[in-house]
């Protein structure tokens, strides 16, 4: 509803939706529970979404590794992360092994 509200194409909107989606199941598949905060974002004349997903899971031990496409600890296709950075333009990640991590995308509004 907010990427709709704040003038996001379809499309776009569908990214959104993608990347969340598949955020928040890594949280619940890794972590067990977590949280997703969001935040309207105003840089000079561009504005954007940021989503921040947070848990206190395992942590990620080599992040350069999960961002490669196709690695997966789970069996899946490994595009889980890469494929969020893609869908939404920017992703950073932090964590810390043995006390969880933070995933933090944004997508800016096409002019």
């Amino acid at each position: 509803e907010v990427a709709t509200q704040m003038g996001f194409g379809i499309t776009d909107v569908t990214r959104i939706i993608t990347a969340a989606s598949e955020l928040a199941r890594n949280i619940h598949q890794y972590a067990g529970s977590g949280r997703m905060r969001w935040r309207v974002l105003q840089a000079n004349d561009r504005t954007g979404l940021e989503l921040i997903f947070e848990d206190h899971g395992p942590g990620i031990a080599d992040i350069d590794q999960v961002l490669q496409e196709g690695f997966t600890t789970s069996g899946g296709l490994g595009m889980g992360l890469s494929g969020a950075k893609r869908l939404m333009g920017e992703l950073e990640i932090q964590s810390e092994v043995g006390k969880g991590t933070t995933v933090t995308v944004r997508k800016w509004r096409r002019q």
